[in-house]
């Protein structure tokens, strides 16, 4: 996980600043990079399709809250930390290569914060990465911010066309790194500065493709366990383990539902009887078995699962929470994911 994502040096951003002032006006600092790629600065006003919402920017944002750490990490990626004016839902330690970055962003809330601690921020754009921020029960529908005057957007990878996903909706089409790579683009085009966006992606693919190189199907059968002992969530045939899954040559034994994390019973998961589990780590503690020791402390003492054969071979690969979600994260979880499987080849 030491792997880092892109950094500007300060006495580049300084020099580049100067730049900017003398020739850009009020618009982003365009990095060296861009200038050698021929990229140049967004147009003004700009208008995004965002999951069946056209979105419209007059200016670069000055003032975001992001409501995942998946979106919020996507935003120090790009160098925005100056901007973002609050986070929320986190379930894992910040990505290390961020945490610099993020140490001076205001975290309004480790899970969802309300509608008003938002507003509270002064905000001129809301992004998630999960539409049930979005949904009744949530921080707010997006009609509301956009009565207010904030545009809202929400990640590509929770859309299926004008349908949220995690806000009520069921995928039709599996996820793919496009849709992810989408977010980074439109973020960093919607904030001015559309070469830092093409620098992230192009990282992002180069270490997605090392990490499958030399990768043969593996033939081994696989369930994702998120969070949960009395009911599991299971991870479905077209989320982001999936896609994990399906990069990797392993069969997700729930590759037949399609909710991302249906909820499962430990019966049906013995009967499908998976030759590897893949555990969830969680820094959060929301519910029991967040953390990936009390899951396997779990599944060796219950006595309906300490009979598969994946819990008495300790056949376990761990991942940060963060890294089962579709954002960023899902590329360290596809580098550690490949890691395992090839020890667990190894020791067989």
């Amino acid at each position: 996980m030491s792997v880092g994502l892109r950094a500007i040096p300060a006495a580049a951003t300084a020099a580049l600043l100067l730049a900017a002032l003398a020739g850009c006006g009020a618009s982003e600092p365009v990095p060296e990079t861009a200038a050698v790629s021929g990229e140049g600065a967004t147009a003004y006003p700009l208008t995004v399709d965002n999951c069946g919402k056209e979105l419209t920017f007059d200016a670069a944002p000055q003032r975001v809250v992001s409501l995942d750490q998946g979106s919020t990490e996507i935003l120090l990626s790009l160098g925005l930390e100056d901007r973002i004016a609050g986070t929320a839902s986190w379930t894992d330690p910040v990505r290390e290569n961020l945490a610099d970055a993020n140490a001076d962003v205001p975290r309004l809330a480790d899970e969802a914060p309300t509608y008003e601690v938002v507003l509270g921020t002064d905000p001129d754009f809301v992004t998630a990465s999960f539409g049930r921020h979005f949904a009744q029960g949530g921080v707010a529908d997006r009609n509301r911010f956009a009565e207010t005057g904030i545009e809202s957007y929400l990640s590509p990878t929770d859309c299926d066309g004008a349908v949220s996903i995690n806000g009520g909706g069921t995928r039709t089409r599996p996820l793919t790194f496009d849709s992810l790579y989408q977010e980074i683009r439109e973020l960093a085009q919607i904030f001015d500065v559309p070469s830092r966006g093409e620098d992230l992606v192009a990282e992002l693919e180069t270490r997605r493709q090392a990490a499958l190189e030399g990768i043969t199907d593996s033939g081994l059968t696989v369930a994702f366990w998120f969070s949960d002992l009395k009911t599991p969530y299971i991870a479905g045939g077209l989320g982001a383990p999936a896609l994990l899954a399906d990069q990797l040559g392993a069969e997700n034994v729930f590759g037949d539902l399609a909710d991302d994390w249906p909820a499962a019973t430990w019966e049906t998961v013995v009967d499908r009887d998976p030759d590897v589990i893949v555990l969830a780590d969680l820094s959060r503690e929301r519910w029991p078995g967040d953390q990936a020791a009390e899951k396997i402390e779990f599944l060796q003492t219950d006595p309906v699962t300490k009979g598969l054969n994946a819990v008495a071979e300790e056949r376990f690969i761990r991942l940060h929470g963060a890294e089962m979600n579709p954002s960023i994260r899902l590329v360290d979880g596809l580098e550690a994911f490949a890691a395992g499987l090839q020890s667990l080849q190894a020791a067989a």
